[in-house]
């Protein structure tokens, strides 16, 4: 016990120094350089700097900001007085070379010397200039990170001999391309959540009614199990460790695979619609070829080499920022539709163990993994967004990303978009098609449907306030899981049905049985039913109206689906069966 307890009160160390060490962080804000030429010329252009307030406040306004000379002096790290120069850098913002002291002893020199600001050139990661208090109080001048990619540009584009000032506009709490975002994502697990559940009854009636129908030919669901949950969880971490460390390589590998899948994802989501059209309906000659031999439509092939060549746009112009992340976003909901229709979760116990798991996956990897690397980043939030040491400077495409609308540095400097990834839509998603699915089960009204997707969106809100209050990037299961999971059981409970919802026993099976016991003699034959029946009645009473076979047990389940106090002789007629669950 002893021992128990001193790994115990290690580990509470240890998570205490990770907690201290994560609120110590140096403050830091993003502003802005506005360069001009004093030759004249090109426009004056904006480029991000990294800067610490606590050193000193830059203006929240160019209008205020005074315009001073750029004294290119990057040839010295400036950490001792040899390194100044003769005339020092009066009212100058001199550029120096990171390296070889702290930003304290560069900073010092510079404003002894006359500097009015001190631009540092990083070719690494831009970090936050930090010091101590006693330092903060000494210095009177701000000092910035600036990039040397944007210094090579500044020279490239204005010269040698420029002018800057320094500024940091106010950085809006949110951004309205946030509404865009909740919009795309809502829309996409409601219209998936929706069309799954439908499909999947009607599927399930139409195999029990007509095994020829015409549904017979569509892609066949996947039911989730256990350990296909387990399999899928540890090839994500895999993948996303490997993608960490071999970025560069396997990118194009993910790319590939989105072309691939959003243009199948596309393609299954435009056929029901080219189905309907009452033209073009002729179809391929007689051939031995594979495929062709069954004589496909060919206006469905036609739709299949548009769909092809939508991804294939994309995937050549995908850096095009303009415009191709609507082509991205346009796949990517094609993609997570076609997902939420194929992979179904048969029980709320499936949906439980599968958002659980994925949701400690998702809180590890963006929380807790920046106390495990060496550069402090989360290995989530920097494979997302793409390592900033990227030779290729290739960003994945599995997330919707919608551009900053507001006039905000972060478009130039640290994310020009927002996003939002496939999975805090995909996990959610199939809980929300699973509440459907019951829901038409139960004949409950789709209440189900509708509490998970309202809960889905609160959630999404909440991640929206989290993003905004902390700054940095936010696991989105965090607050997506919580609010579904604990709405639909909720729900389950105050309609005492979740023995029935935990073990999706209303659909657990391809038929729904009867609750009734073997047809009895006076009981009219299923044939003559069948023909006696002016009117098709829904699904789920459906089966409740065809007895079963002698040989078959009932399955307990059936009360819950169309009422078990209906006596025998009342199955003739569908008036006669109670639509809730029995007492």
């Amino acid at each position: 016990m002893a021992a128990a307890a001193a790994v115990a009160a290690a580990a509470l160390a240890r998570l205490a120094a990770a907690f201290l060490l994560l609120a110590a962080q140096v403050a830091c804000e993003y502003g802005m350089v506005h360069v001009v030429s004093e030759a004249g010329g090109p426009k004056g252009k904006d480029y991000c700097i990294l800067y610490n307030p606590q050193w000193a406040h830059l203006p929240l306004d160019l209008s205020k900001a005074s315009l001073l000379q750029v004294r290119d002096w990057t040839t010295s790290v400036l950490c001792s007085p040899a390194d100044l120069p003769a005339k020092g850098f009066s009212n100058q913002i001199p550029l120096v070379a990171r390296g070889n002291c702290t930003f304290y002893e560069k900073v010092r020199l510079a404003q002894g010397s006359g500097a009015r600001g001190l631009l540092v050139i990083s070719k690494e990661t831009l970090v936050p200039p930090g010091g101590n208090k006693t330092q903060y109080d000494e210095i009177g001048i701000p000092v910035a990170l600036l990039s040397y990619k944007d210094m090579l540009d500044i020279f490239e584009t204005f010269g040698r001999v420029v002018r800057a000032a320094l500024y940091a506009p106010k950085e809006p709490m949110l951004d309205y391309n946030m509404v865009i975002i909740f919009i795309m994502a809502v829309g996409t697990v409601a219209l998936g959540g929706y069309w799954a559940g439908s499909r999947d009854v009607r599927k399930r009636y139409m195999k029990h009614k007509r095994d020829d129908g015409p549904e017979k030919h569509e892609d066949e669901a996947v039911d989730v199990t256990p350990v296909m949950i387990c399999v899928f969880v540890v090839m994500c971490c895999s993948m996303l460790v490997l993608l960490y460390h071999f970025y560069d390589q396997l990118v194009y590998v993910i790319i590939g695979i989105f072309c691939l899948a959003s243009s199948t994802g596309l393609y299954s989501c435009l056929s029901p619609l080219l189905q309907r059209l009452p033209f073009c309906r002729c179809r391929v000659p007689d051939n031995s070829l594979p495929y062709f031999h069954k004589r496909p439509q060919v206006r469905t092939l036609l739709l299949a080499l548009l769909c092809l060549a939508v991804s294939v746009v994309w995937g050549v112009f995908r850096n095009e920022d303009q415009w191709a992340w609507i082509l991205q976003d346009a796949l990517g909901i094609a993609f997570c539709l076609y997902t939420l229709k194929t992979i179904r979760l048969p029980t709320f116990k499936a949906c439980t163990l599968l958002l659980l798991v994925l949701f400690i996956y998702d809180v590890f990897f963006v929380f807790i993994t920046p106390f495990l690397t060496k550069s402090g980043n989360s290995i989530m939030v920097e494979v997302a967004t793409g390592p900033s040491d990227s030779a290729t400077h290739e960003k994945l495409p599995m997330v919707l990303k919608v551009p900053r609308l507001n006039a905000s540095p972060l478009a130039l400097c640290d994310r020009p978009f927002s996003l939002l990834g496939f999975g805090d839509i995909l996990v959610p998603g199939l809980l929300v098609a699973y509440c459907h699915r019951f829901d038409i089960q139960v004949q409950s009204s789709r209440v189900y449907f509708v509490a998970c997707t309202i809960a889905y969106g609160i959630g999404l809100l909440v991640t929206f306030m989290a993003l905004a209050l902390m700054q940095r990037g936010q696991p989105a299961l965090l607050y997506l899981v919580p609010c579904t999971l604990v709405t639909s059981c909720a729900l389950a409970l105050w309609r005492r049905e979740l023995g029935m919802f935990w073990t999706g026993s209303g659909f657990a099976k391809d038929l729904p049985q009867s609750p009734w016991a073997p047809a009895s003699a006076d009981g009219p034959q299923p044939q003559a039913d069948s023909d006696a029946t002016p009117s098709r009645p829904p699904p789920g009473q459906e089966a409740a109206l065809s007895p079963p076979p002698a040989e078959q047990p009932p399955e307990p389940s059936a009360p819950e689906e169309s009422g078990a106090g209906a006596p025998p002789q009342e199955t003739e007629s569908p008036t006669g069966l109670a639509p809730g669950p029995s007492a």
